[in-house]
């Protein structure tokens, strides 16, 4: 078939963000920017660059509840400027997405949103639901920023500031992105004045995370360029140690796509090959 004149060739496919968060979902991972370099924030979605397709997929398939029911807004505040037949569209679209959502609540948000025709006031509400949520967390996400630069200043020992971790934690489960969390727990990891040893009591308490969080965030511990040998060698020994091979080699396959040996369409298409 390569031999055939390029008239006769059918084109690829063009890769665009949806696909993108597809092949993020197919991997069973949080949605990334498109260069891979950092998870996708509810912010990401308020732009108005923002793809309509790519807003679609992150509504269903973000494993970031906040961020699917960002993934809403774009898509729902544009309904009323568009003609009658793209109008049906997007509402076969929303049936799909209240359908389909891996989130109850995005699920319920989309219903709403086509039991109330997209009234404005209904989507003014609906941001406004997903800003109270936030909010809070992102408040205690900046206090816990001021605990972690006592850390780096010595104003703090590691047990007092593993405990403001623990509650850090606690107290936003749930309610900040998980990009936000995850560029948190990697300044820890990629500053050299924090000890080794309370990297090592937090590379502990991620160990009991649930296997989606805990995949991304050692990944991204033995991914970054600048890391010690202490901290890698701390990292591979006690996920091998604790975590079994199956959840090893997951691991170790997602830090080698983090570091450029491979790309998600690659891996994309060996998946696609194997089917």
């Amino acid at each position: 078939m390569d031999d055939q004149p390029a008239a006769f060739q059918q084109p690829k496919k063009r890769y665009d963000l949806a696909d993108h968060f597809l092949v993020c979902s197919k991997l069973g991972r949080y949605l990334t920017v498109a260069d891979g370099s950092r998870f996708v924030i509810t912010d990401d979605l308020r732009s108005e660059k923002m793809l309509h397709e790519a807003a679609a997929v992150a509504a269903i398939y973000s494993k970031d509840y906040l961020v699917a029911e960002a993934a809403l807004l774009p898509l729902g505040g544009r309904m009323d400027k568009m003609p009658t037949a793209t109008r049906d569209k997007y509402e076969r679209l929303f049936d799909l997405i209240a359908e389909e959502s891996l989130c109850d609540t995005v699920r319920g948000s989309a219903k709403a949103l086509v039991e109330a025709r997209f009234r404005e006031a209904e989507i003014r509400a609906l941001d406004s639901q997903l800003r109270d949520k936030l909010s809070p967390a992102r408040v205690r996400y900046r206090a816990f920023l001021g605990v972690v630069k006592k850390m780096i200043d010595g104003k703090i020992d590691g047990e007092p500031f593993l405990e403001e971790f623990r509650d850090f934690t606690r107290v936003v489960a749930g309610k900040l992105d998980f990009g936000i969390y995850s560029f948190c727990v990697d300044h820890i990891f990629r500053n050299l004045r924090i000890p080794e040893e309370v990297k090592q009591l937090l590379v502990l308490e991620i160990l009991r995370y649930p296997p989606l969080v805990r995949r991304e965030l050692l990944s991204n511990i033995l991914a970054y360029p600048g890391q010690t040998n202490e901290v890698i060698e701390f990292v591979k020994s006690i996920i091998s140690r604790e975590l079994g091979e199956r959840t090893s080699i997951e691991i170790n396959l997602l830090e080698g796509l983090k570091l450029n040996r491979f790309t998600m369409q690659d891996i994309n298409e060996m998946a696609a090959g194997a089917t």
